[in-house]
Formats: structure tokens, sequence, C-alpha cells
């Protein structure tokens, strides 16, 4: 038996203000920002299925995503589009009518697609 399950436990998400990330991130996905940060530089979002951690002590300007390390689902990708774009920074046009990416405040390129 293989002891290496395969899942994703967390994905670390590179951010230079914990707090301010914590807020954006929290707002993005409509979940309370309630949660503690620990030791200075870690924030768990709630979240279902494989977590989120933004962690501030990873951040340098050449750590960020450049490419998206995951994407978070969607039931409907034009509300999606347009949530983010109310947020503000860069959002991306939306692709094969599915998908499409956008940069959190630190500049991480994400991605959001309907599933």
């Amino acid at each position: 038996m293989n002891p290496v399950r395969a899942e994703i436990g967390t994905v670390f998400v590179p951010v230079s203000d914990i707090a301010a990330a914590r807020d954006w991130y929290c707002g993005l996905m409509g979940v309370p920002a309630d949660g503690e940060i620990l030791f200075d530089h870690l924030y768990f979002l709630p979240m279902t299925g494989a977590g989120l951690v933004l962690d501030s002590k990873i951040f340098s300007p050449d750590a960020v995503f450049r490419a998206p390390a995951f994407h978070l689902n969607t039931g409907d990708i034009d509300a999606a589009h347009r949530h983010l774009t109310g947020l503000g920074g860069e959002v991306m046009d939306i692709t094969d009518g599915r998908w499409f990416t956008f940069r959190d405040p630190d500049g991480n390129l994400l991605m959001i697609c309907e599933c």
C-alpha cells in the first residue's frame, strides 16, 4: 500500500501583507475574515477541499505565481468574472466560455473555472 495519498492537502500562496491578503481573499470567496493569523505570517482560508494558506514569510517578487498553481471553481463564470472585476486589479477575458485568469494584489496569477 502506497503511503502517499493522491490528494492535495494545501497550497501556499506568497503574499506581502498577510492581513491585507486575508481580507482580499476572504472577500473574493465570500467567507468571514475572522480566523487567526498564525505566527504573524500564515492565514488558513476556510475552504472545501484542498486548503489555501496565505504566507507572507515566503513572499518575494520572484516567488509569485507566474502561472496558475490551482484554480477556483464556479458554477457561473460570468458572475465570477463580474465579481473579480469589481474587486479591482487585472482580470483577463473569459476564454472558451469556461475560465479566466486574474492577478491578486501581489501579482499572483490565479484562475477560475466553471465546473
